[in-house]
């Protein structure tokens, strides 16, 4: 586990603690994904009172006091005699389970989408009464992190009886879903991390998970500095992780694009305004094979570049280049180490000393597939060189004005101008140079 040994770094990252490095590159795909989950309003348009939406939005509201209080009486009345079977017991599970997590908020919204049938195995099991599958959004916040609530979609099937509607099920159905949070994993270990300054991060896991969890919350604050000397102090200064059990629990965080065995860590959020600065749902998730993956130094690299992913996030929009937000995330994970270009960056030395150095900035097709190594490598030695060169301030500001969108040519010329004074090829070149020097290859 990370705390049992030192770990100093005395050969190249391993292929699968490099990769650990990829954070905003899962960002982008995965907010996209989860922004269509979490609409700004879950209400439908005003018009006409709808006494039946009423109904079910009282259920709900009973269901979701009833899960935050863990009070099982009340969970048996909200579920119907018909819900299937073990859905008590794991409501009593989330309940227990999500007591020991700090909430400011935790609702669940009818979605303004209208019924739809129940599967026929449900119907049947329910006879003649009247039953509805309806969307539903989870509305939670965590105290002190998130800014305001995040919204997760779910699924569930009501059932009217006499008395009124009941809960049958949250299972997803075809083409709907049903997220699962950390609490639907099993007992949880909530970690606080608080800072001087007021601010509190949290780590959240498992107890199997308590010496990586351990070792996280002890790195936490020096990775808040970490980022505050590059990055700057306009940002919440905290973050929330979560260390997952399974592939199916990390799935449930990060979508599938990612299955956790390739990787260690992903930052992921909801909504994002780069034009008001405000992000929800962000948290840096940890996949269940990093515990006994990472070295400490390499447990230290990723939770710092994942953490500079959250702290940019806010005034970073989707289509930006991604070897500069790579590339800077890299430079703060490993700013501060041994920064062997030859150690840091096997890949690329390796590339330099049989090819010569890159012509060219790496593309965003190139951090997918075989092409990832070197141009992951080679993004954090263009930050580097920038840093070297420039300053680390200059490279906050060239990383806040690409940052921007999808840009290239004459735009990149004009942003490399305004910030370094350069242009894309005097910058390459210069790069190119830098790398040579810094591997000892002969001037080409």
């Amino acid at each position: 586990m990370p705390g049992s040994s030192p770990s100093t770094r005395q050969s190249a990252p391993r292929r699968w603690e490099r990769l650990a490095t990829v954070g905003l590159a899962g960002v982008v795909a995965v907010v996209t994904l989860l922004v269509l989950f979490a609409p700004e309003a879950a209400n439908p348009e005003p018009g006409a009172a709808d006494p039946q939406r009423d109904e079910l939005q009282s259920l709900l509201d009973t269901w979701a006091a009833a899960v935050r209080s863990a009070d099982p009486d009340t969970l048996r009345t909200v579920l119907d005699e018909q819900a299937r079977p073990g859905l008590l017991d794991a409501e009593l599970r989330r309940a227990d389970a999500l007591s020991r997590v700090p909430l400011a908020d935790w609702g669940y919204e009818l979605s303004p989408d209208p019924a739809a049938p129940v599967a026929p195995g449900i119907a049947a099991r329910l006879g003649s009464a009247e039953a509805q599958t309806r969307s539903v959004y989870l509305r939670y916040a965590i105290d002190g992190i998130d800014p305001g609530p995040t919204r997760k979609p779910v699924t569930v099937v009501v059932v009217r009886r006499d008395d009124g509607w009941h809960l049958v099920d949250d299972e997803p159905g075809p083409g709907r879903d049903t997220w699962r949070g950390p609490w639907d994993f099993g007992p949880l270990v909530v970690e606080p991390v608080d800072r001087p300054a007021g601010t509190r991060s949290l780590v959240i896991g498992h107890p199997e998970q308590k010496d990586l969890i351990d070792a996280i919350a002890r790195e936490m604050e020096s990775a808040v500095d970490a980022v505050d000397q590059v990055w700057g102090e306009d940002w919440s200064r905290r973050g929330l992780v979560l260390v997952t059990a399974s592939h199916d629990e990390f799935t449930q965080q990060v979508g599938d694009r990612h299955n956790g065995d390739g990787i260690a860590a992903v930052a992921v959020s909801d909504a994002v305004d780069p034009r008001a600065g405000s992000v929800t749902g962000q948290r840096i998730v940890f996949s269940p094979a990093a515990g006994d993956r990472l070295t400490d130094d390499g447990l230290r690299t990723v939770l710092r570049h994942e953490l500079t992913h959250v702290a940019a996030r806010a005034h970073t929009v989707d289509g930006s280049p991604l070897w500069m937000l790579e590339g800077y995330a890299d430079y703060i994970g490993y700013r501060g180490t041994d920064q062997d270009l030859r150690r840091t960056a096997p890949t690329l030395a390796d590339t330099v000393s049989r090819d010569g150095t890159p012509a060219a900035l790496p593309d965003d097709a190139e951090f997918t597939g075989e092409r990832s190594l070197l141009a992951y490598e080679t993004a954090w030695s263009l930050a580097a060189y920038t840093a070297d060169d420039y300053g680390p301030a200059r490279l906050t500001e060239l990383y806040r004005r690409l940052a921007r969108g999808p840009i290239e040519g004459a735009g990149l010329d004009a942003a490399l101008g305004d910030v370094l004074g350069t242009d894309t090829g005097t910058f390459v070149a210069a790069w190119g140079s830098w790398v040579d020097a810094r591997l000892a290859v002969p001037a080409r």
